[in-house]
């Protein structure tokens, strides 16, 4: 089976900083598209690739139909360029996450985020027959690995396959597991590795990372590019200050309250965060305390 739709090395839609971006909504709970799309240009403009738009940190599960497709449209015209697109695609049904795919390509976007079955414990067949399915829409695919989320693992092996079958171009690996890197490159030396957790990036850049599906630059974009561009290539000298000065707000992407937080450092920033859909609701205690520390000595270091 031949891949899908692959542009030329050096210009793939997937590669860079993919910022996963946060959706702002009113005092009410709509979305303010407006303001979404002043943050998907304002991102671009500081130094990132593009965006992720429905990902779980854009609450895509508790958007409408209507709302989760105008938010990819807004996203599309916002960058200027639909490569720096690449819309979350998950659904529980192969059919369903196949059309949220063609509703990318309408848009124009130049890849799809897709995770895999995750309305049951899938096996592999189930697996490379909803990655296949999705594919025949003709975006290329990134694999999502999110086993704590989703209870379906896509190990290396399984990746390799799914590559194989040519339904994959690349993996957003967030088992924070960076040992894996070493075996996908061995089994699959043509999919393409993105960083997926916040918390793993110099590891997972030094590993051979190219790109970053990323969430704190909603919050401080040039100081999480300057740490990537940094970290890809080698330069520790300038990575590893900086890793360990925003790590303490790096690992929130990999908790569960991971939306609220990079809200909550977004305004502290500056930036529109704001408010999260039920049955997210606002942090408090010393959840929220942690967070608003450890922005706010990130801002007060400079970074941002």
């Amino acid at each position: 089976m031949t891949h899908a739709h692959t542009p030329a090395p050096g210009t793939r839609p997937w590669h860079g900083i993919m910022v996963a971006t946060a959706l702002p909504l009113r005092e009410d709970l709509t979305v303010d598209y407006d303001a979404y799309a002043e943050h998907v240009a304002w991102l671009i403009a500081n130094g990132c690739d593009g965006v992720v738009p429905n990902g779980s940190l854009g609450e895509y599960q508790t958007l409408t139909d209507e709302e989760r497709a105008r938010v990819v449209r807004t996203a599309v015209e916002a960058a200027g360029d639909g490569d720096r697109v690449m819309p979350g695609v998950a659904a529980y049904g192969s059919a369903e996450a196949r059309r949220w795919a063609e509703q990318a390509a309408e848009a124009g976007a130049g890849s799809v985020l897709l995770l895999p079955p995750n309305a049951f414990r899938a096996d592999e067949e189930t697996v490379r027959a909803h990655y296949a399915e999705v594919a025949r829409a003709g975006l290329p695919v990134v694999a999502y690995n999110n086993p704590i989320d989703t209870k379906v693992d896509l190990v290396p092996s399984l990746l390799a396959r799914l590559h194989a079958d040519g339904s994959i171009v690349a993996v957003k690996e967030f088992s924070g597991d960076v040992r894996r890197a070493y075996e996908i490159a061995e089994l699959a030396p043509g999919l393409d590795l993105l960083i997926g957790a916040d918390d793993v990036l110099l590891e997972l850049a030094l590993a051979g990372a190219v790109g970053w599906i990323a969430g704190y630059p909603n919050a401080l974009p040039q100081s999480c590019a300057t740490l990537y561009r940094a970290a890809v290539a080698g330069d520790l000298d300038t990575a590893l200050p900086l890793y360990k000065s925003l790590h303490s707000l790096l690992r929130w992407d990999s908790k569960t309250e991971f939306v609220q937080a990079i809200k909550l450092s977004m305004d502290l920033a500056g930036r529109p965060g704001g408010a999260t859909r039920p049955p997210r609701f606002p942090l408090t205690g010393d959840t929220e305390a942690a967070v608003r520390a450890a922005t706010e000595k990130a801002l007060a270091e400079g970074l941002n």
